[in-house]
């Protein structure tokens, strides 16, 4: 299923889709060790990054959804990322076929309501156009992750690894009511 990447606007961010000319911001992002931290603990060399931007494009030619760019009104450059994907990561049926959920934002955009905004514009959508449950994995000590998770409406399923780290898989059956 194709399916063009809309681009959503609200008040503060748009979500957009990634462009060729973002890959240099998207390697940045994923380069900072504040950003991974909490995401595997070690920053993306560009050949990781750029499977991950090429991965995103491809969401939503075969999926009809994706990661978008998020761009906050005012900064010429995205920002960081959010959306939905397969990350087909092993974890079995109650969260692998599921689309996950997943916010990124650059350090110096965190904590200023960029992060809530963007994915609660991405979740709408998704309610509207695909609809259905979705899963997202935060580490446990990742605060303003799971803060974002909960306001969405995301309830803990069952604490896992990934790669040697501690998560925590959460689930979301729809609009948080």
């Amino acid at each position: 299923m194709a399916r063009n990447v809309p681009t959503i606007n609200t008040p503060r961010v748009t979500l957009r889709g990634m462009r060729r000319e973002d890959f240099a911001r998207f390697a940045d992002i994923w380069a900072k060790p504040s950003v991974v931290s909490h995401i595997g603990g070690k920053p993306w060399p560009k050949s990781r990054s750029w499977d991950a931007f090429l991965r995103n494009a491809g969401h939503w030619q075969i999926a009809g959804f994706g990661q978008w760019a998020v761009q906050i009104h005012g900064d010429p450059e995205m920002a960081g990322q959010t959306g939905f994907f397969y990350g087909s990561r092993g974890l079995g049926d109650d969260f692998d076929p599921f689309p996950e959920a997943g916010w990124v934002l650059d350090p110096q955009f965190q904590g200023l309501g960029y992060g809530i905004d963007a994915a609660s514009a991405a979740h709408d959508w998704f309610d509207r156009v695909v609809a259905g449950r979705t899963v997202c994995m935060v580490a446990p000590h990742n605060e303003g992750s799971l803060r974002i998770a909960q306001t969405l409406g995301y309830v803990p399923l069952r604490d896992s690894q990934v790669e040697g780290e501690d998560v925590l898989l959460m689930t979301r059956k729809g609009p948080p009511v």
